[in-house]
C-alpha cells in the first residue's frame, strides 16, 4: 500500500504507535483485540530485540511517510540480522506487518480526532475503499451509511475491520447531512454474531471467538478507544487534600490575591434529588464525556487530560460523589477555566515516592453570599478533588509550589 492522501501521518497517529510497548509473541492470537492498543507485536517474533527492531522500522515508515517497498528493505535487514524464520512468503508477510500497523494507527488517531469535533460534526459516515482488491460484501453494503457518533454499532464496526481492510470514517455536520439529502442519520443494520475458530497453528492451540459478520477476529473493537479510557485519572484514595506536613508558602507579594470569584447561576446546576449516576453523567457532560465514553480535554496551559467515569468511582466501581452531586459541574469549570494552576513535588506516603502534583484552583459565587472553593489535584494517573465553602485562609493554604497560571480579572 503506497502512502496516500488518506494515510498521511499525523500527531495522534504517531503518538498511538510510539506509546506502544514491545511484546514478544509466538502467534498472532497471543495478543487479541483491544490489547493491541497497548502492545506492539509481530506474530511469531518472540525475542525482545527482534520486536524492537520491527517497532522502530514500522514507526520510521509511518512517521516518515515511507512506502511499502522502503519498509521491505528494513524487513529484509531485520530478518537477516536476527535469523528470523517466519510463516508465509516475504512479500505477503511484510505487507501484513506494514499495512495493519499503518491502518490501525491511522484509524486510532482518526478516532481521537473525530471525538474532538463530535459536537459540531455529530454524524459519522462509513466509507469503503475501492482500492481493496477483494472487497468484502458487508463492507461494501455499509459504504455511505451515516450514524451518530455514539451509535452502539460503531463499538464493533469502527474500521479497520479485517486484514487488509482500508475502510475509513468521516465526520459530518447537520449541513453536510442535508447536502446528502438526509433529514437524520440512518438506522444501523442488525449485528449478526458468528463463531470463528482461531489459532489453529498457535502453540496455545485453537479457540473459538464470537465476532460480528463481516468482521475478522481481533478487529471487533475501536482502535485506540481502550487506551483513551485508561488515561482517565483514578481517585487518590487514602490521601489528604492538604498534606499534614505542609511546607512553607512560596514567596508572594502581600497583595497577591486570587482573582475575584466568578458568578455562577445556581439554576444552571443540577437540581437536588437526582441519583449519583445522574449527577455523574451531568458532570461528565460538562466535559463532553459520558458514563461509557472518556474524553480528552485541553487546559489553559495546553496540557491534555483524559476525563471519564472512573474519576468518580471507588476501587470497587461504586460511585463516590462526596455528597457534592449538585455542584460537580464546577469541576469542569475549574479544569478548563481555573483561577490558578500550581505545581510542586510532593512525597506520597502511600506510594513511598515523590511525585509531581498539579493543582487547579477556582472560586465561584453562587449568590446569597455563598462562595465555593474548588480544588482539583492531578498526580500521575490519579486525582483528587474537593468543593467546599471558601473559608478565609483556606485558598492560601493551597497556593503552594510554583504558579504556572493565573486568570486575569
Amino acid at each position: 500500500m503506497a502512502v496516500s492522501a488518506t494515510s498521511l501521518p499525523f500527531r495522534e497517529q504517531n503518538e498511538f504507535l510510539r506509546r506502544k510497548l514491545n511484546l514478544p509473541t509466538n502467534g498472532w492470537t497471543d495478543v487479541y483485540g483491544r490489547e493491541h492498543d497497548y502492545a506492539f507485536t509481530v506474530a511469531g517474533a518472540n525475542r525482545d530485540e527482534l520486536v524492537a527492531d520491527f517497532h522502530q522500522a514500522v514507526q520510521r515508515a509511518i512517521e516518515g511517510g515511507g512506502t511499502l517497498e522502503e519498509f521491505r528493505r528494513d524487513f529484509d535487514r531485520i530478518v537477516a540480522t536476527h535469523g528470523w524464520s517466519y510463516n508465509g512468503g516475504r512479500n505477503w508477510r511484510s505487507r501484513v506487518i506494514y499495512e495493519t500497523n499503518m491502518r490501525s494507527s491511522y484509524m486510532a488517531g482518526r478516532y481521537e480526532q473525530l471525538l474532538a469535533v463530535r459536537e459540531a460534526r455529530p454524524y459519522w459516515q462509513y466509507l469503503h475503499s475501492d482500492a481493496v482488491e477483494v472487497p468484502r460484501p458487508e463492507h461494501e453494503a455499509w459504504n455511505g451509511m451515516v450514524l451518530r457518533w455514539d451509535d452502539p454499532w460503531w463499538q464493533q464496526h469502527f474500521p479497520i475491520n479485517a486484514w487488509g481492510c482500508q475502510c475509513s470514517v468521516r465526520a459530518l455536520s447537520e449541513a453536510d447531512l442535508a447536502r446528502l439529502g438526509k433529514t437524520g442519520p440512518d438506522i444501523a443494520p442488525p449485528t449478526v454474531m458468528q463463531q470463528r475458530t482461531i489459532g489453529q497453528r498457535s502453540p496455545q492451540g485453537p479457540r473459538t471467538v464470537e465476532v460480528p459478520q463481516g468482521i475478522d477476529p481481533g478487529f471487533e473493537h475501536v482502535p485506540g478507544q481502550s487506551r483513551l479510557e485508561s488515561q482517565v485519572p483514578v481517585p487518590r484514595a487514602g490521601e489528604e487534600l492538604i498534606a499534614t506536613a505542609t511546607p512553607g508558602l512560596p514567596n508572594r507579594l502581600a497583595d497577591d490575591r486570587l482573582p475575584t470569584p466568578r458568578a455562577i447561576d445556581p439554576a444552571s446546576l443540577p437540581p437536588a434529588g437526582m441519583s449519583d449516576a445522574e449527577y455523574a453523567a451531568r458532570a461528565l457532560d460538562a466535559f463532553g464525556a459520558q458514563l461509557d465514553a472518556a474524553e480528552l480535554i485541553t487546559d489553559v496551559l495546553g496540557e491534555r487530560i483524559a476525563v471519564g467515569p472512573t474519576m468518580f468511582e471507588q476501587p470497587t466501581g461504586a460511585l463516590a460523589l462526596q455528597g457534592q452531586g449538585e455542584r460537580l459541574p464546577l469541576l469542569a469549570e475549574t479544569l478548563l477555566q481555573p483561577d490558578e494552576i500550581w505545581t510542586r513535588l510532593e512525597y506520597s506516603e502511600q506510594l513511598r515516592q515523590s511525585q509531581v502534583l498539579r493543582r487547579y484552583l477556582a472560586r465561584f459565587n453562587l449568590g446569597a453570599q455563598l462562595t465555593q472553593l474548588v480544588v482539583v489535584e492531578l498526580a500521575g494517573n490519579a486525582w483528587r478533588w474537593d468543593i467546599a465553602p471558601d473559608h478565609p485562609g483556606l485558598a492560601e493554604l493551597l497556593r503552594q509550589g510554583v504558579r504556572l497560571y493565573q486568570r486575569e480579572d
